[in-house]
């Protein structure tokens, strides 16, 4: 990084300019979430990205979703309870109610069809919820079980051998919201940008992007003018409301605004997803495009985890 100067924002405020890119002196605002961790494997990495993606599809926002899902990372053999090629998946959701029913679902809807898969717990601690529990009633009377090391596992019978799942996962606390706004100049240095940091994002343990390649335009505000609405269009970050929104938090030369959406087993966890993905931007440059970074709260009253851009900047950074 290059050496830290400043420049004023607001109302006597610091902005903090790294490499050519402003940070603005703000934070994240993020809330408790329920989330589980399951390891699907199959006969190659095809078929277990297979499932993983139809697994996580339609599982960007709690909003209307249900959950938010998403491959956290491919595995290697060594790394999975029957020595086959997989992917860790993480699924989050606003209660652990909720998030057993979607996982129910998801898995016996997307895993349980999908080629030589098996589906085991990626979290030892915490609290039980189904698995394969349910699931082992598809074999109609054929499944059996199996204990290994404590752990109870369901094989079904199915058409290409037999579905293996482990019968419980666990659910635990998590955050959900993190995020990051990436303001550029136009809408190539938008997306480049954005697409460097989630790739940085994602070498990061325990967090997903929810949001289509991670990246989300649709930035949204909490309430609407529409009762029925529980949020709407951030008109303070869209580019083409400069002159009509009552406020706007940008100038006349970012013509585009992508927002990048992070949910972390743990409050470290996001913190260090959100400093990769800074690091990621301010190592770009501000002549790459993208000439400021912010972030999307609601004063405090969302969530209680509050992750400020200045302190991930540096080594004071708290977690």
């Amino acid at each position: 990084m290059s050496a830290q100067a400043e420049t004023t924002s607001g109302a006597g405020e610091q902005a903090v300019v790294r490499n050519g890119v402003s940070i603005d002196p703000t934070f994240a605002e993020a809330f408790p979430m329920k989330a589980t961790r399951v390891l699907i494997t199959a006969h190659n990495d095809t078929w277990a990205r297979n499932a993983a993606v139809a697994m996580t599809g339609f599982a960007t926002s709690v909003i209307a979703c249900g959950c938010e899902a998403g491959i956290e990372r491919m595995l290697s053999p060594i790394e999975t309870p029957d020595g086959r090629p997989g992917v860790a998946v993480l699924l989050f959701s606003m209660s652990g109610k909720e998030l057993a029913k979607q996982l129910e679902r998801r898995v016996g809807q997307c895993v349980l069809t999908c080629p030589t898969t098996a589906v085991y717990a990626g979290l030892d601690e915490g609290e039980a919820v189904a698995l394969g529990k349910n699931l082992r009633f598809f074999g109609d009377g054929w499944q059996i079980s199996k204990m290994i090391d404590g752990k109870r596992y369901w094989r079904v019978p199915v058409m290409d051998g037999e579905f293996v799942a482990q019968e419980t996962t666990a659910v635990v606390k998590a955050v959900g919201g993190g995020n990051l706004l990436l303001l550029a100049r136009d809408t190539d240095a938008a997306l480049a940008g954005a697409e460097a940091a989630v790739e940085a994002m994602r070498a990061v343990p325990g967090v997903i992007m929810p949001f289509p390649g991670g990246v989300v335009r649709s930035g949204s505000k909490v309430g609407s003018k529409y009762a029925s609405l529980m949020a709407s269009t951030n008109d303070a970050f869209c580019p083409a409301l400069i002159p009509l929104a009552k406020k706007t938090e940008l100038d006349a030369g970012t013509r585009c605004v992508m927002e990048i959406v992070i949910d972390g087993l743990t409050e470290a966890d996001v913190s260090a997803a959100m400093r990769a993905g800074i690091d990621a931007i301010v190592a770009r440059g501000g002549e790459a495009g993208v000439t400021r970074i912010s972030a999307g709260n609601y004063g405090g009253k969302l969530g209680p985890f509050h992750f400020h851009l200045h302190k991930l900047l540096g080594a004071e950074a708290s977690v």
